[in-house]
Parts: structure tokens; sequence; C-alpha cells
């Protein structure tokens, strides 16, 4: 690591603490019944909503859920969405706002995308300036954006709930939740960011795309095609070439920062443009680059103090973020340090690769010199300890153990900061399987914020923590077994492997990003992804929910001298312990298959 990333990671931690500290507090109040100061300009505007849905706020039968009920409604309502957002892609040809005159998407690359966007993950299969309408892209997916992130604070709230009942059976109202994280946070933080990102240069508009012509024209050549649209062969069989010259170029308009703000925020990370933040109109600076790694973790870590103010002990929250932070830094100083290194390869060539006052040095291949080694590396490791994909650089591009890091952060289960509400729930879990664990060694029926943890819960949270692992190995293993599964690997070998292995770890984990070498626009990866994204997301959901429900109608203890104490360094530790022991006894077979043999081929030559 240069001296350089070392001051970047802590500046972003530093600001990080200190605006997610607030926000958490505040994000306790949302998910109370009370009005929340501030805002009472929007409180006529959720009565509204409720008064529309038949809600009566007055009455408690209305207001309380079981987690069952709970779940369903979540269910339902995720449902729907993914059949508007589907007819919306099929339709958006014959639909106003389409100024390129884009035709509908296909039949499985909408299914794709729709599960996608509404299962928070936003892999894209597709390039957005290419395939969306601007319709599509503010109707269907910036909804699905808002709704889905939505959809885990309600969550993690429900759980939290358990927690802190006493003998009861309400985790809370779906709808409730749904329309006051979506009013009184997701909505005010987007519009806010949404500025600052124009007064950046992000772009904002209706236009056409724009036809401009270039400065320098570009010679090329491509294949002569014949009369019935063929390439025409040569006498040994190859394509005949000829002669083009690029005298224009088209520059994609749109909607951007109304979209981006909440792409990140909402920690969903589908871009509005191919090159997601790389594209200078997506992210036009090194300020909008450092806010929108800022805007990743704001929330996830925000949930953290929310937490903690809610379970009456902020300690508790405290704990969390400090595990997840313990974590990230060791994971960042990885990726750093292993994409500054030089690459064999291009060192045998001549190519210069030490840093210095005109260079970032190490491995750019990939990457925007307009951010360098740190800035990349650094958006590389939060966009994968948090459950969004958004990228600024190629992921398929970095060293075999860089690109490792990524993918090790998704395995984890994306809990280090996570996705918003995602990761801190996910968290939790692995909080209850330490405190059982510890349990059994002290042999003391475990307990955590005074809910003794039993065999149902037990199984929920076994349920929930390797769920996402089964569909990632079984979906890894069928894809490298069949035809249609390989044929879309562009580097065959270790490489293609590692391709196949991220698709479906940041699918069933709902993070999104890709090792792009690998061609997944097709109806088998379309399909096979959408499955484990669906579940990834909706299977976990569940049995969190129903810990929430199990929790809620236990009575809550009070703390003795046999409790183990969970706000210290050593439950820290422990709680570190497991994250890391769970996601090496699931992976490292995976990954010595993968990155560790690309990482020996690369060094051993």
């Amino acid at each position: 690591m240069t001296t350089q990333s070392i001051l970047m990671l802590v500046l972003f931690l530093f600001v990080l603490l200190a605006a997610s500290y607030p926000l958490g507090l505040y994000m306790a109040k949302v998910a109370g019944d009370g009005p929340v100061r501030g805002m009472g300009w929007l409180q006529k505007l959720e009565n509204l909503l409720y008064r529309c849905s038949g809600l009566d706020m007055s009455k408690d039968s209305d207001r309380a859920m079981g987690w069952k009920s709970y779940a369903i409604a979540l269910v339902v309502f995720n449902t729907v969405g993914a059949f508007f957002v589907y007819g919306l892609q099929r339709l958006q040809g014959f639909l106003p706002l389409n100024p390129q005159g884009l035709a509908g998407v296909s039949p499985d690359s909408s299914f794709n995308t729709t599960v996608s966007f509404v299962a928070n993950t936003n892999w894209q299969g597709y390039g957005g300036e290419q395939t969306m309408s601007y319709l599509t892209q503010m109707l269907g997916l910036a909804c699905q954006n808002f709704f889905s992130a939505a959809t885990g604070i309600a969550v993690i709230f429900a759980l939290v709930r358990g927690f802190t009942s006493r003998s009861g059976k309400s985790i809370g109202n779906f709808w409730i939740d749904l329309v006051r994280s979506t009013l009184y946070i997701l909505l005010p933080l987007s519009l806010a960011l949404s500025v600052v990102f124009m007064g950046e240069g992000m772009i904002q508009n209706f236009s056409p795309y724009k036809e401009v012509t270039l400065l320098d024209q570009v010679a090329y050549e491509t294949p002569k095609a014949g009369a019935d649209g063929q390439p025409v062969l040569d006498a040994a069989g190859k394509p005949v070439m000829e002669a083009q010259v690029a005298k224009t170029q088209t520059i994609a308009m749109g909607p951007v920062a109304s979209q981006e703000s909440i792409k990140l925020l909402g920690t969903n990370g589908g871009g509005f443009f191919n090159a997601n933040s790389a594209h200078p109109y997506e992210n036009p600076t090194v300020l909008s680059n450092f806010l929108q790694m800022l805007a990743i973790f704001l929330i996830p870590a925000g949930l953290c103090f929310t937490f903690g103010r809610m379970v009456g002990d902020m300690r508790q929250g405290w704990a969390v973020v400090a595990a997840m932070t313990l974590i990230f830094v060791v994971m960042t100083a990885g990726v750093m340090g292993a994409e500054q290194q030089a690459n064999p390869a291009l060192q045998a060539l001549g190519v210069d690769q030490q840093a210095s006052s005109l260079q970032s040095g190490g491995n750019m291949e990939g990457k925007e010199t307009r951010f360098g080694i740190s800035s990349s590396t650094l958006f590389a490791a939060v966009t994968t300890a948090a459950s969004c994909g958004a990228v600024n650089s190629m992921h398929d591009s970095y060293m075999p153990l860089g690109g490792m890091v990524p993918l090790l952060l998704m395995q984890f289960g994306e809990v280090i900061f996570g996705g918003v509400g995602t990761g801190l729930y996910g968290m939790l879990m692995f909080a209850i399987l330490a405190v059982f664990i510890a349990g059994l060694m002290i042999g003391r029926t475990p307990e955590y914020l005074g809910k003794k943890i039993q065999a149902y819960e037990m199984k929920m949270v076994s349920l929930a923590i390797l769920v996402t692992p089964a569909l990632v190995l079984t979906g890894t293993a069928i894809a490298v077994m069949v035809e249609p599964g390989t044929v879309g690997v562009a580097n065959p070998g270790a490489h293609g492997f590692s391709e196949i292995l991220y698709a479906f770890t940041s699918a069933a984990n709902n993070n999104g990003s890709a090792f792009a070498g690998l061609s997944a626009n097709t109806p088998f990866y379309n399909v096979m992804l959408a499955i484990a994204m669906w579940f990834g997301r909706f299977a976990v959901i569940v049995p969190v929910l129903a810990v929430a429900g199990s929790l809620a109608a236990k009575q809550r203890l009070s703390a003795n001298a046999g409790t183990m104490p969970t706000h210290g360094p050593m439950f820290i530790g422990l709680l570190i312990g497991v994250v890391v022991l769970v996601g090496v006894l699931n992976y490292v077979p995976a990954l010595a298959l993968g990155p560790i043999v690309e990482h020996l081929q690369l060094f051993t030559k």
C-alpha cells in the first residue's frame, strides 16, 4: 500500500463514521411509529398513502403483523413489482420517453433484469444506454431501486423489534416500514445527493442521443458482408476485411443523476451506462467518486447505530461496526497491495509499472487513469463489501489475488457493512451463531440481547447462512459441466473458472458486479443467475423474519453474572472469527481452483 492509499482509507472511514452516526439515530426514529422531527411536511403524504391502502392507523390490528403475515406481504409486494418491471421491458418499444426507438427487451433478458432489480442485485447482462428507454430506466429500474432498498430496511427493523419485544407476537407492519423507509430515508437522501452530483457535472436530461463530429477521425476494419449478409471469406477461409473511417460519435444522454443517487444509497449498483461508474457522465470527478463510495456505506453503517439505539445499548451497535470495519480494513489493504504490484506479464514486455509523479504504477489495466490504483481498489472493496455492485474499474482485469478480495467479500455473506438492511441482519445471524458457539463451549444456554437462543432459532440461522453458499457452489458446478455454461467463457482455464464462480457469487449474494470476461447475456445464464438472485434474496429474508418472530415471543431476560457480554473485544473477535471461518470452510476449495491457481501460474512462469 502507498501512503496515498492509507490516507484515502483513513479519510473515508472518518467521514463515514461522522456521517453515519447521526443518520443512525435519525433512522431509529423512523423505525418507530411517531412523527419524525423536521419531516412534518411528509407526514401528510404518509397518512394519505395509508388511507389509500386501507390501513387504519388507529387500530392495533392494522399496525401489528406476525412474522408470517409480514413475510407474505413482503414476498407478494415484490412479486407484483416483478411482473410490472417485466411487462415494462417487453413493451417499451410502444411506450413514451424512448427517443432512440429502442425495441422491447428479449424474454430471458427481461426475466433476468426483473429479478435482478427486485432482489436488489442489479446484475446487468445488457448495456443500459443501448437497451433500456428512459421510461424503463425511471419507472421500472429506478423505482425498484427504492423499493428493494426499503424492503431491506423493513426486514432489519422487524428483526431488531424481535430483540426488543417483550413476549409479543408482532414484529411491526411491512407496509408502514416500507412507506416510512422510502419517505423519510431514501427519498430525502437521494434528492440531496442528486443535486450534488449534478453540480459535479453528472447529466440529467431527456434529450435524444447526440451525434457529434470527431476532432480526429478513426480508421478501422470490419468484415465485408455478402449479399446474404454473411461475411465474405478469402481462399484461406478467413473474413475479407474492408477499411472504414469513423467521422462521428453517438453520445448517450438521459436522466442519470436522479438514478445514480439511489443506485448507490440503496446499494443497488445498476448503472445507467454500460461502463457504470467508470463512465464520465455517471462519475465525472474525484469528488463524485468519493461521494459515491460514501453513499454506498452510509445507510448500512448508520443502521448499526440504529440497532444500538433501538435495543437500548449503543455499545451493541459499536461492536458490530467494529467487527465490520476490522474485516473491511484488512481486505481493502489486501486488494490495494495486490494491485499496486507490477504484473509479471507486462513486466516481461518492458512496461513501466513503477509509481511516480506521472502515474499510479502497478496494475492499471481496466482502471481509469483519473482514479488510479487507490480510488479504484477502494471502490472495488466498498462495492463488494456492500451488496452494491457499482464499479469504477473492471474487476476482471485485477491481479488474481486482487480479484479474489472482492470475491471473498461477497462470499463472507455480504455482511461487511453489506447491503441496505441486508448487511446488518446478515451480521446479526452470525452474531447469534457466535453466541451459540460460545454457549456450547461454556455449557450455558446461549443468550443474545436478553433473548435465549434455542433450537428453532439455530435452524433458521443455519438456513439463512447456508442458502447462499449452496446456490453459489451448485450453480457454478452446473455451469462448468454443461456446454451453455462454458461457451460464454472468454478466458479458459483458472481465470475462466473464476469468472463463473464470481458470477454466481455475485448473483446469490445480491451484489451484481461481474468479471466481465464472461458473456452472460444468454438464456442459460439469464435463467440460472435469476434463480440464484431470487432465492439468494428471499430464501434468506424469510428465515430472518422467522427468527424475528420467535425472538419477539420470548421474554427479555436481564443480564447477570453468567451472561456473556456482547459488546467487548472478546465478542468482536469471536464474531469476526465466525464470519471468516464460515466463509473459508465454504469456499476455499473453489477459490483454490480459480484465483489461487491463477496467481501461482502467473508468478511461477
